[in-house]
């Protein structure tokens, strides 16, 4: 995982203090993602592992998760899915942050773990995996 945790923690805070605007880039496409939370909790390995050959896992991990409303993005999303799929994708997520009084953009990248939908909205777990400011 390529995060420095000064720019992960000033991320979560500025999100739990505010509303930030994030949007998932996807094939060129902004899809706007509301009721973004991120959360350092543990996830189900008792040692960092190699998983399933493909991804790196620690004992604790940068989660993520929000609501995407447009569904027309359910199909772009069948690649980018952990599990069972070994061509997966990364997740580009980017958002905006204010540091020492200057506008910062922030690239999220993350690995899709779950989805859920629903008639009028798909919500997306994610691990973070990458951060990166532009």
């Amino acid at each position: 995982m390529s995060v420095n945790p000064d720019l992960l923690d000033a991320l979560m805070s500025h999100n739990e203090k505010n509303t930030l605007k994030f949007n998932l880039i996807l094939n060129d496409v902004s899809y706007p993602i509301i009721y973004v939370t991120i959360t350092n909790s543990p996830i189900p390995v008792n040692e960092p592992t190699t998983r399933g050959g493909v991804y790196f896992s620690d004992t604790f991990a940068y989660k993520m998760k929000g609501v995407i409303e447009d569904l027309s993005i359910v199909p772009l999303l069948t690649k980018k899915m952990l599990g069972p799929n070994t061509e997966f994708g990364e997740l580009k997520i980017i958002t905006q942050i204010e540091s020492e009084g200057k506008s910062m953009n922030l690239e999220i990248f993350t690995n899709l773990t779950n989805s859920v939908q629903t008639p009028n909205s798909i919500e997306l777990s994610m691990i973070i995996v990458k951060l990166n400011s532009v």
